[in-house]
């Protein structure tokens, strides 16, 4: 299926913040995600440059929105996690190009109004 009308969030963060930046995401109407935990590799230089200390435990949370909300999604987690914070998260998107499922819940939620 073509699902050109979603875009794929992703919001790494330092390990225990994945919960914080859902909520933040879900504020701007998200309905959910998948936490992974990761571990991230970052050499002495980038520390240096970015002036900023790598924990090497992290979450991924991958949040699937309509591309509507996608800058208030991104704008949402950027503001509650983003790197100003605790949680140092880096905040990215790509489009979804084709997806088995999505199709799918749109039909749903169609019925239930």
């Amino acid at each position: 299926m073509n699902s050109n009308n979603y875009e794929m969030i992703f919001c790494i963060v330092n390990a225990g913040f994945a919960v914080e930046a859902m909520e933040s995401a879900k504020k701007a109407g998200a309905q959910g995600g998948t936490i992974l935990r990761a571990r991230g590799t970052a050499n002495p230089e980038a520390e240096e440059f970015y002036n900023i200390s790598i924990q090497p435990d992290k979450e991924i949370l991958w949040i699937i929105v309509p591309k509507e909300i996608k800058d208030d999604v991104m704008h949402n987690l950027y503001e509650d996690a983003g790197l100003n914070t605790p949680g140092k998260g880096i905040i990215f998107s790509l489009p979804v190009t084709h997806a088995i499922g999505l199709h799918e819940q749109e039909e749903e939620k169609k019925k239930e109004s």
